[in-house]
């Protein structure tokens, strides 16, 4: 019988039977040997329908472990060439964390443990990223962000600092954030109060232990907490430019870094509940994250580089 003869009595794609035909052929008998088909198809049956997902037991708790110390699907997936020389891309990684929770539901599946909690945003289902519009437009106070040397947008020097505050519950003082543009170094600090002289003496008593050739800019918020930019100009060499009300975006950087902070002191955090070793915890945890940008090395490898010139 011929293949297509064959295929409309078992009503299968010719192609189908094509393709059993050419896997199961036999160079020494020089024909189709069922038995091999049969041993092969046996074997191949056990492959069906794994519960697990990603490729070993070792990947598996590599992933939670990391997931954990708040590393992102990404920044996993390329460690993982690193570290354990497998290649598992972040969507598998994603598919993985999802797949521990019942479909239709937001309970987690008997025996395992929900890994979403470990996520930035945090989702019950995946979602595109959204975009916020920006609202009304005030003057800045200090230099405007368009005065801002084009280099600085390049990232192509260390010395480009951005910096903010994340507040604490029901207004109280929160801390100070500064992060390097070019190799993503963050420093943390607390604000003793919500005077811009609080955040004058916290940025200034960072930067004392910051090399001169490595400060060169800093782009702040129009927040009245900044209206001390000209001491702090004074006071450590710094040119200070303000970015324009609403639009975050133009201090990525830092916003993108404050997220991650959120990951461990979430809204509504009271700071003066938190030590100081808390606060440090979180400075080190951050600085030692691989970055795509930084070709998966940590800002404090970076810094290190940078330092040596």
């Amino acid at each position: 019988m011929s293949v297509r003869a064959i295929a409309k009595d078992l009503k299968r794609s010719p192609a189908s039977i094509s393709r059993e035909l050419r896997k199961n052929f036999s160079e020494q008998k020089k024909r189709y040997t069922p038995r091999l088909a049969h041993t092969r198809a046996l074997a191949k049956r056990k492959c069906r329908g794994r519960k697990d997902r990603l490729k070993s037991e070792k990947i598996r708790q590599y992933v939670i472990d990391h997931l954990r110390l708040r590393w992102s699907p990404e920044q996993i997936s390329s460690r993982l060439k690193i570290d354990l020389h497998k290649n598992i891309s972040h969507e598998a990684i994603y598919r993985f964390i999802y797949s521990r929770v019942s479909f239709g539901s937001n309970n987690t599946k008997p025996g395992l443990e929900d890994l979403r909690p470990y996520l930035r945003r945090r989702r019950r289902i995946r979602q595109p990223h959204g975009a916020r519009k920006h609202q009304r437009i005030f003057a800045p106070r200090a230099n405007s962000i368009d005065e801002r040397p084009v280099v600085v947008n390049q990232r192509q020097r260390v010395g480009d600092w951005e910096g903010d505050t994340v507040e604490s519950i029901n207004h109280k003082p929160g801390i100070n954030t500064l992060v390097e543009r070019k190799v993503g170094l963050v420093m943390i600090s607390r604000l003793q109060n919500k005077k811009s002289l609080a955040t004058t003496e916290a940025v200034k008593k960072r930067f004392a232990l910051i090399p001169s050739q490595f400060r060169k800019t800093l782009t702040l918020d129009n927040g009245p907490e900044n209206s001390g930019w000209q001491n702090i100009e004074k006071q450590t060499g710094l040119k200070c430019y303000q970015a324009h009300p609403y639009c975050s975006g133009e201090r990525g950087t830092n916003e993108n870094t404050n997220g991650l902070i959120r990951d461990y002191f979430p809204k509504k955090t009271d700071f003066s509940m938190i030590s100081d070793d808390e606060i440090q915890y979180v400075e080190n945890q951050l600085n030692g994250r691989p970055r795509k940008r930084l070709n998966w090395m940590t800002p404090l490898e970076a810094w290190s580089v940078a330092l040596q010139g």
